[in-house]
């Protein structure tokens, strides 16, 4: 089914979201990768705020190339989510709802997905040109030292993703082979 959802994500409309469901974002969603994800953890274990508020937020686990002249952001293709797996307890614990990347996710991660009411979308990889046609403003709000790593607000319109993960575990990644069918023929 297609969806077409405006942040912030809110439980009820991660609810809403099934796995295979394929989504339009449009709004704000903020970029990190394992870098700045180590020091927002950091942060939280030493009981200090987070440079943004991540509740009801999408983070987009993305290191987008540098803008060409006339472009807002370079390409802005998924990184690998397992990268981040390490610290994405904590931050769904501190209200992060969505997540957007590419690959599997640990069981650990979708545990706490299910009992925070979080979803993970997957991004098309090698899509990157076309994903960063989807931003319409950028810029960096932490980790400037980061450079490509850094933390971005971007704001996108109907940016492509497809639930991957749902809040309540369901998972594509572990769909077997059976469960595919081809000419209406079960695929062996």
């Amino acid at each position: 089914m297609k969806k077409t959802i405006t942040t912030p994500l809110t439980k009820d409309k991660v609810r809403e979201l099934k796995a295979g469901d394929i989504v339009l974002i449009s709004g704000i969603v903020y970029t990190g990768r394992d870098a700045a994800h180590k020091r927002l953890v950091d942060l939280l274990k030493k009981g200090e705020k987070l440079p943004i508020d991540i509740e009801n937020q999408i983070i987009y686990y993305v290191g987008p190339t540098p803008a060409k002249p006339n472009q807002i952001i370079g390409s802005a293709g998924p990184t690998t989510s397992g990268r981040m797996d390490k610290y994405t307890p904590i931050l769904l614990d501190k209200g992060l709802r969505g997540m957007i990347g590419k690959g599997t996710r640990s069981y650990e991660v979708i545990e706490f997905m299910k009992k925070n009411t979080a979803v993970y979308f997957a991004a098309i990889g090698g899509a990157g040109a076309l994903l960063g046609k989807c931003v319409k403003k950028s810029g960096i709000v932490a980790y400037e030292d980061l450079d490509s790593e850094a933390i971005r607000k971007l704001e996108v319109e109907d940016l492509p993703v497809i639930v991957a993960i749902d809040s309540e575990g369901n998972n594509l990644y572990e769909i077997g082979p059976k469960e595919y069918l081809h000419n209406g023929q079960d695929i062996k």
